[in-house]
């Protein structure tokens, strides 16, 4: 999902996204460490989207955006 698409969303949407993110990245390290992760670039991938979701709230926060 692009940035754009992630400002759309509203403060407490992020804020759920970023929970099912944080679980993905859980279940994506457990599946990695017993090596039944087919694709090891998943990890970075959502590791990635954690971080735009804090860039937006802080954004937010600050009152960039």
């Amino acid at each position: 999902m692009k940035i754009e698409e992630m400002r759309a969303f509203g403060t407490e949407e992020i804020k759920k996204k970023m929970e099912e993110a944080y679980q993905e990245l859980f279940n994506l390290k457990l599946r990695a460490a017993t090596r039944q992760l087919a694709n090891n670039r998943e990890i970075p991938i959502v590791r990635k989207t954690i971080a735009r979701m804090k860039t937006i709230l802080k954004e937010r926060e600050l009152g960039i955006r």
